[in-house]
């Protein structure tokens, strides 16, 4: 059996405390809409969740600002849950701004959150030809009540994996931070 690693990865920890910190003195809340199905090992257990959801939850208190997480894995799940239609799906081309913003608007107000911080990308280790196809690439969006921030990056991390999804959850609090300062522009 490997050791245990610490929960949330040291990358995750000051930025997820931060969040949740800002939340609790604000008394507003969040959820989570994800599409990335993260793995990480945690005390010689797997455990398979979204890791925006996982390191909001690991914070003291966080019952009172977690409203609830969706990892939208599956096209049934976003149909289902994003609300998905045929149009979305027919024009469906990767992870973009746009589809993680309609998540994110979707998913909102049905968990009635303060926020809502959405994210997907390629995590790797293998993408496709066009750039939000490319390992490290991710697409964030943040919904709030007056509107929805969105911001895109490439990690740098190429097809590491879970370099790439410790990345995307830094990303994915670091605009959901930026949006609660008022730092974020639409």
């Amino acid at each position: 059996m490997s050791a245990a690693r610490e929960f949330p990865p040291e990358k995750i920890r000051s930025i997820a405390a931060e969040v949740a910190g800002l939340l609790k003195d604000r008394k507003e809340s969040v959820c989570v809409a994800e599409t990335s199905n993260n793995l990480l090992m945690i005390g010689g257990a797997v455990g398979s969740w979204g890791l925006i959801s996982a390191s909001l939850l690991s914070t003291p208190g966080a019952s009172g600002i977690y409203k609830g997480g969706l990892t939208l894995y599956t096209l049934e799940s976003r149909i289902a849950f994003a609300g998905w239609t045929q149009e979305t799906i027919t024009s469906y081309k990767g992870p973009t701004t746009a589809i993680v913003a309609g998540l994110a608007a979707n998913v909102r107000p049905k968990l009635n959150a303060t926020y809502c911080v959405s994210e997907s990308g390629t995590a790797g280790p293998t993408g496709g030809d066009t750039p939000n196809r490319t390992p490290g690439y991710v697409a964030l969006a943040v919904a709030t009540e007056s509107g929805t921030y969105k911001r895109e990056l490439s990690t740098g991390h190429g097809g590491d994996r879970e370099a790439n999804m410790i990345q995307f959850a830094v990303e994915g609090l670091a605009l959901l931070r930026d949006v609660i300062k008022g730092d974020a522009k639409l």
